[in-house]
């Protein structure tokens, strides 16, 4: 639809498709803040399936870096995707988390998969490097997931009202 009033009406357009973000804000509903908030809870993390689905990850600020290159340097009606060549599958994601937060990466329940659950995204963000310079800052994985652990730490205000509800949604799912 987008790329169809590009065409017909002229619109100014750019589509951007970005992989699995992590750093501060993101709710309390996503994989990374979730296995977070639940060790600071003192609940056990939970992990979907055998851990195998991977994710490229990216920093926030590197999404947003992205979408303003994107903005601000891209073509009208073309598409570029966002990614930081971070891929990792669920497992390693939350054993890291275990460690950096003095836990043993075993100390995790195992709980159904979700229905229809992606094996993968994957992004290739070649486009937007090479025709527009774009590069993720945050390419040490560890030390952004460190900084986003830190900043949950210090901001359970931020995330505390909406944990409940939403650990009530996911019990009533039996996850």
């Amino acid at each position: 639809l987008v790329r169809a009033w590009t065409r017909t009406y002229g619109l100014r357009t750019t589509i951007s498709n970005c992989s699995n973000n992590y750093g501060p804000y993101q709710h309390v509903e996503k994989f990374i803040p979730r296995q977070i908030t639940n060790i600071l809870d003192g609940q056990r993390p939970k992990l979907y399936g055998k851990g195998l689905n991977v994710r490229d990850w990216i920093h926030t600020e590197d999404h947003s870096s992205g979408v303003w290159t994107i903005l601000t340097k891209g073509r009208i009606g073309d598409t570029y995707l966002i990614g930081a060549d971070g891929e990792k599958n669920n497992i390693t994601v939350l054993r890291m988390i275990l460690e950096a937060m003095g836990k043993d990466p075993e100390d995790f329940d195992w709980v159904a998969d979700r229905p229809g659950h992606d094996r993968r995204y994957a992004i290739d963000s070649t486009k937007l490097q090479r025709e527009l310079g774009w590069r993720p800052a945050h390419t040490d994985f560890a030390e952004g997931l460190k900084a986003t652990i830190d900043w949950y730490v210090a901001n359970e205000s931020w995330w505390r009202p909406a944990k409940e509800a939403t650990e009530a949604r996911y019990r009533a799912q039996g996850q």
